[in-house]
């Protein structure tokens, strides 16, 4: 009888035991897949706001900046307004250096609910300009939520070559000291008429 009691206790931890592996390796999976799709998440917003700059600043692509705003900023941004804030772009011409994008994804929560802030300062033939991007991913695909274009005073033309400094001026002579006679001036020499002839 006590031999029963026994073995039913070690069968019953030995299934506690498995019971707890099996949850452990669980746990350890879904925390794997939440930081695998965070990391995912990370990646993709960046990827998207590149994009974006790459897009609007580059490529002046009007459809690709209506169709991702998101619906708040569709209207903060009407069809007029994004025509406006297009065109500004346009008019400073093609940049002349790649656009280099900082920023990074953060979360609301660990694991979910990513929004991202991103900067680029885009160098244009005349001036630079400053842009700032606000993304997040509430459903289905990244949208733009906020967007701003600061284009900078054009900057002065290159300066105009300085002139030559003037020629040193001719030494004089230093002032005579009190009491001393006044220097006097050589004659000048005076030819009569028709000499040397």
């Amino acid at each position: 009888m006590k031999q029963f009691k026994l073995n039913s206790k070690r069968k019953s931890s030995g299934q506690v035991v498995v019971l707890l592996i099996i949850v452990l390796a669980l746990l350890g999976g879904a925390w794997w897949w939440l930081n695998s799709n965070k990391e995912n998440a990370a990646k993709e917003g960046t990827a998207f706001a590149r994009e974006a700059f790459q897009k609007i600043a580059v490529q002046h692509d009007a459809n690709f900046f209506n169709s991702r705003l998101s619906p708040q900023a569709r209207m903060n941004f009407p069809a007029s307004a994004q025509q406006e804030f297009m065109n500004e772009i346009v008019k400073l011409g093609a940049p002349v250096r790649p656009v280099d994008v900082q920023g990074k994804i953060e979360f609301n929560s660990q694991f979910f609910e990513p929004h991202g802030s991103f900067h680029a300062r885009i160098y244009y033939p005349a001036r630079y300009a400053d842009m700032d991007l606000t993304i997040s991913h509430p459903v289905g695909r990244w949208q733009i939520d906020e967007i701003a274009f600061i284009p900078q005073r054009e900057q002065p033309a290159a300066p105009a070559p300085a002139a030559p400094p003037p020629a040193a001026p001719a030494p004089q002579v230093p002032p005579a000291s009190p009491g001393a006679p006044a220097p006097q001036s050589p004659p000048a020499s005076t030819a009569a008429p028709g000499a040397g002839r």
